[in-house]
């Protein structure tokens, strides 16, 4: 089973993820990508340099034009985040994907139903995508322009804080869950009493 456009008869709703009600999940998913942020911050400072961006021409305007380029990837980014589930989810068989904001938070969502690991694929898809592809571009640049780039990625990888909440969240769920998300919130349902 891959993905439904309806629930089955014998399905009853086992659980509901909103982080838009349940403040506190959200607080931890913000925390976790906060921790994520300083862990990977600091680590690759040990091994390059914070210090290199600003290397070799430091004028105002190189160093406003890295400036405004992070600024347009990170926004970049966020669409293409979502883009990128919404992708997963038509290569799974969803029918129509939307698309939108919701307070700080970009989504996508469907109103069909995917099974626990075609969600999981879901779920991974941007952070594994482009995290080899951002991976690839920061080995590529010039040491001056590696920071940009690697707080793309830190915002790749942290940014997906509440991707790794459902996956943590579906391994304690029984395999033959279904997951409806909307975009701003997932129900999940499951055959077994």
């Amino acid at each position: 089973m891959k993905t439904l456009s309806y629930l089955p008869d014998d399905y009853r709703e086992l659980c509901a993820i909103d982080l838009e009600k349940n403040k506190r999940s959200a607080l931890y998913i913000n925390l976790l990508g906060v921790l994520i942020t300083l862990v990977m911050a600091i680590v690759m400072n040990t091994i390059i340099p914070l210090s290199s961006l600003f290397e070799g021409d430091v004028g105002v305007g190189s160093l406003l034009l890295r400036i405004v380029v992070l600024a347009v990837l990170l926004v970049g980014y966020i669409v293409l985040h979502d883009l990128t589930h919404g992708f997963a989810m038509k290569l799974c068989g969803a029918r129509k994907v939307v698309y939108g904001f919701s307070g700080m938070y970009a989504f996508a969502g469907c109103h069909d139903f995917f099974s626990k690991n075609v969600y999981l694929i879901i779920s991974l898809a941007p952070v594994v995508f482009w995290g080899i592809i951002i991976n690839i571009v920061c080995f590529l640049v010039p040491s001056t322009w590696f920071w940009i780039f690697y707080i793309i990625q830190i915002a790749n990888i942290a940014g997906s804080a509440g991707d790794y909440y459902v996956i943590f969240h579906f391994l304690f769920l029984p395999d033959d869950i279904l997951v409806y998300d909307t975009g701003t919130a997932m129900t999940i349902y499951s055959a077994q009493k």
